[in-house]
């Protein structure tokens, strides 16, 4: 990638610009949105899932929970996934927006510590957090997708070297459906993180708009 323009160097993987991003698409469509996460994955939900640009689109929202002040996430890896849940079943109660975005910071942030018994508690947060989702999402007739953009936390030791494994994997990641009307296809290395936007729309009844080049990953 480009990691300094003046660099007198090729680059194999310049920087593009993404047109039509699915936040941007919902928010020409004059819907609202939520973008929802604690402080250590805030950019996440917001500028990187906006294509790189920092503008906040019309119709966009943004709930903003602070992340625990501790040298190390090993040391609280609950994190602050309880209110952030609190504040997320609200928005799905209110039933305000056509697309929220959130972001679970605990199983990569605590995963990168190397501490297998500080990422299994964050997992058991997470995993609890998820199940009140689940809930609320049934009450209020929301349709949800669950998945994650890479792995960490399920692999905790080298198995090489035997020693703490702190860094991302390459491991295939779920996807989730939450609700009733829909079935996703099955398979081992089904879908890509393209296939998500696409996935999305078909559930908010939206036409696919030309730049996406992803496909739905429910059954027809």
């Amino acid at each position: 990638t480009e990691f300094k323009k003046d660099f007198n160097l090729e680059c194999a993987y310049p920087p593009i610009s993404v047109f039509n991003t699915l936040g941007y698409y919902i928010s020409s469509l004059g819907f609202s949105q939520l973008r929802i996460a604690e402080t250590e994955k805030y950019a996440h939900v917001t500028f990187f899932f906006n294509g790189g640009v920092e503008t906040i689109l019309a119709g966009e929202k943004r709930k903003l929970i602070q992340s625990p002040n501790v040298k190390t996430y090993d040391l609280k890896p609950e994190m602050s996934a309880y209110e952030l849940t609190e504040n997320l079943i609200s928005a799905l109660k209110s039933r305000i927006h056509k697309l929220v975005v959130c972001n679970f910071a605990n199983t990569d942030m605590v995963g990168h510590t190397g501490n297998l018994e500080a990422a299994i508690k964050a997992v058991e947060a997470v995993d609890s957090c998820l199940g009140k989702i689940h809930q609320a999402c049934l009450e209020s007739e929301t349709e949800a997708l669950i998945t994650a953009d890479h792995g960490n936390a399920e692999q905790m030791l080298d198995p090489e070297t035997q020693k703490n494994h702190t860094a991302h994997t390459t491991n295939p990641v779920p996807l989730i459906y939450v609700g009733k009307r829909k079935s996703l296809l099955l398979g081992p290395h089904v879908g890509t993180l393209a296939d998500l936007a696409p996935s999305l729309l078909e559930l908010m009844e939206i036409e696919q708009p030309k730049e996406m080049t992803g496909q739905s990953l429910f059954i027809e």
